[in-house]
């Protein structure tokens, strides 16, 4: 039964990811990269609020993986002017370079992750993850 249960096999299949994730990529954990990479292709600064949800992280998560990636410069905050209670932040250029290094690392973690698949398979189990997701 418990080979059945979707959480049991969803949790399988991210420890796998996240085996090839921290052996492959030694620069950001997966939070930072997927924070990072929102941050360096926004054509905007965002608030914290507003970045959390882009990257599905609660507001805690996203506090103190913002904090990481300042303390290490990759990324700015500032006062909102038009709301000072709120918090803009940006990619630094260290940030934006930084991302489009690790891009191709990330993509070889996919492409390791979704070995066994073919590449139909692939895409029916990314449409479905993000059905139920």
């Amino acid at each position: 039964m418990l080979d059945e249960q979707v959480g049991f096999v969803l949790r399988r299949a991210h420890q796998r990811h996240m085996t090839i994730f921290a052996e492959r990529m030694d620069s950001l954990t997966p939070q930072q990269f997927s924070t990072l990479y929102r941050l360096a292709l926004s054509k905007a600064p965002l608030s914290q609020n507003a970045l959390g949800r882009s990257v599905a992280m609660d507001a805690a998560t996203t506090k103190g993986v913002v904090n990481r990636l300042e303390a290490r410069g990759l990324i700015v905050t500032e006062k909102d002017k038009e709301d000072r209670r709120r918090y803009l932040l940006s990619a630094t250029e260290a940030g934006k370079a930084l991302i489009a290094e690790c891009v191709p690392v990330v993509r070889s973690i996919t492409e390791e992750t979704l070995k066994p698949l073919t590449e139909a398979e692939r895409r029916t189990l990314l449409a479905l993850l993000d059905k139920i997701s």
